[in-house]
């Protein structure tokens, strides 16, 4: 590319970008574009005040440099980058770009922008950038292999020309999408796990405060009410708390050999009222000489969340068996009961925060569906992974996989 027009395509970049920024990164290509007009001038001026051989020389190695370096400051970025001529046609894309429109070796450069894309939106934004001179900003989604969604954000390249061409840039905002619907659900069904204790609560005590206080065979109830209602919010923000931890990494996991069998029996003793008083029966089917290299706190907190659950969703007189096996280099801890069985279209949501196969019966449980979601956190903090598997009328499975280390 002849240096003076590298010098004005490098510059027109720039300002572009620069009437884009609103990220730090948009700052640093656009130093980088204007870097390279001065570049692009330098070494014409340079070409001017010397002989003309070496200058030729000087000039092309100048230009090759320059060339080089927005070819890597391109490249570089995660943004798809795209340039067009004033007939929407492809002067310049990076390899983000590439993969965006699926280009493969074929590349961009030379295609029309409606080659690429019928999305409205996008067409529109960059009509508004080449007719009118204007910024312009849309949302565009992509439906290929999985949904992706894009902020486009467009700008007028300023040359002396009208319809001079357009720069426009593409952030991948899928993961910021997703992550606001996560936040969203996730203040939902907060909202609504607290209201429904709450509303009895406030219930409960106005009706004492009418008068039911004083009724003998009836307010020692209501308190019993009150306070079962008070220990589920109380045991729901905890939970809160605790997989808030875990997730931003706050969660420390000491790793020792942990007697596995032990620590079932630990668990097993801390619910054995629980199940009693269902008549389920709990089996320690965990060798004693069996260690495993665990957080020995964290472990007993996912065998609790387990067992607890395989407790209350059993039937009436059935089981709950752990086992252990050594399965491919890991660590394999199963908990099993002989309730009624997940269906399988539950099953790949089943550690979601919050998600319940039968909601009313999870609450009548005094669930606060954060369980499996803790298991699924504290089994990763340890570099591991929780799996489950069901069959409909004979039980549901829950294994811990854990790393083995160098244990033997």
């Amino acid at each position: 590319m002849p240096t003076r027009v590298l010098m004005l395509v490098a510059v027109a970049v720039a300002l572009a970008v620069a009437s884009l920024w609103a990220h730090p990164l948009h700052l640093l290509i656009a130093l980088a574009c204007l870097l390279l007009g001065l570049l692009a001038g330098r070494s014409a001026s340079l070409a001017r005040q010397t002989v003309p051989a070496p200058a030729e020389e000087r000039s092309e190695a100048a230009d090759a440099m320059a060339s080089a370096l927005l070819d890597a400051t391109m490249q570089s970025m995660r943004e798809g980058v795209i340039v067009v001529d004033g007939d929407t046609r492809i002067i310049a894309a990076n390899r983000a770009a590439l993969d965006l429109f699926a280009a493969g070796r074929h590349g961009l450069t030379g295609k029309r922008l409606s080659e690429l894309t019928r999305n409205p939106a996008i067409h529109a934004a960059f009509q508004s950038a080449l007719e009118r001179s204007e910024r312009a900003e849309v949302k565009v989604e992509t439906y290929g292999s999985e949904r992706r969604v894009f902020d486009l954000r467009v700008a007028p390249l300023q040359r002396p020309e009208p319809r001079g061409g357009a720069l426009g840039v593409f952030f991948d905002i899928t993961r910021l999408e997703r992550l606001e619907r996560v936040r969203q659900e996730f203040l939902s069904n907060v909202s609504h796990e607290l209201r429904t204790p709450l509303t009895s609560i406030l219930t409960f005590v106005e009706t004492l405060e009418e008068g039911a206080i004083d009724d003998p065979q009836n307010n020692r109830r209501f308190l019993s009410v009150i306070r079962k209602n008070a220990e589920r919010m109380r045991n729901l923000i905890n939970d809160i708390l605790e997989l808030s931890a875990i997730e931003s990494g706050n969660v420390r996991v000491e790793v020792v050999p942990v007697p596995l069998h032990v620590a079932v029996q630990d668990v097993f003793a801390a619910l054995a009222q629980q199940a009693t008083q269902r008549g389920i029966e709990l089996r320690n089917e965990v060798a004693d000489d069996v260690l495993v290299q665990a957080d020995a706190r964290r472990l007993e907190q996912m065998l609790t969340n387990l067992i607890d659950n395989a407790i209350k969703f059993n039937r009436e007189g059935g089981r709950v068996t752990v086992r252990y096996e050594r399965r491919d280099g890991r660590h394999c801890i199963t908990v099993e009961d002989t309730g009624e069985g997940i269906a399988p279209e539950h099953l790949d949501r089943i550690f979601e925060r919050f998600y319940r196969v039968d909601r009313a019966r999870s609450r009548e449980q005094g669930g606060t569906g954060l369980g499996l979601a803790i298991v699924k956190h504290l089994a990763r903090a340890h570099g591991g992974e929780t799996v489950a598997a069901s069959v409909l009328g004979r039980g549901s499975a829950f294994t811990i996989e854990l790393p083995a280390g160098g244990d033997g």
